[in-house]
């Protein structure tokens, strides 16, 4: 048998999936009419479990994983460094601080926009994502600021 793209990426779509589903066997599931805490996680955790699957048993027609270029690699890893330190100062720094940074950092270091409206732009989306959040009381992490 032939290791397929498709086969690589439907495992790892099945383990992260498989991850998902055993970090979020904590919170409660609820019921259909009255969702608790782990029903967004587990149902998605599911049918990213079962596209992995699927994806998997359809593999035969994609490229041989020997065959992928990994060109791609010098753009993907600074995007999966800036994202993991987000990540890591999300709940220190709180929503605000931490999206705005991120995506002013992704604008201008990855995809080299100019600063200033790069900064405009971070701000704004941050901005209307955070009055959004608030609105529907969703639950984010407050910053040292405050916000």
């Amino acid at each position: 048998m032939i290791l397929r793209a498709d086969h690589v990426a439907g495992a790892v779509m099945v383990v992260a999936g498989a991850a998902v589903l055993a970090l979020s066997g904590d919170l409660p599931f609820g019921s259909l009419s009255f969702p608790g805490a782990g029903f967004m996680p587990k149902v998605i955790a599911t049918l990213i479990v079962g596209m992995g699957v699927l994806l998997v048993l359809g593999a035969g027609q994609s490229e041989p994983f020997s065959a992928l270029g990994w060109d791609d690699l010098r753009h993907a890893a600074p995007v999966l460094a800036i994202a993991a330190v987000a990540t890591f100062f999300y709940t220190r720094l709180g929503f605000a601080i931490t999206l705005a940074t991120m995506m002013f950092a992704l604008l201008v270091l990855i995809e080299r926009k100019r600063p200033v409206p790069a900064l405009l732009y971070s701000l704004a989306v941050v901005a209307l994502a955070y009055v959004l959040f608030t609105e529907l009381r969703a639950p984010i992490p407050d910053g040292p600021l405050g916000f």
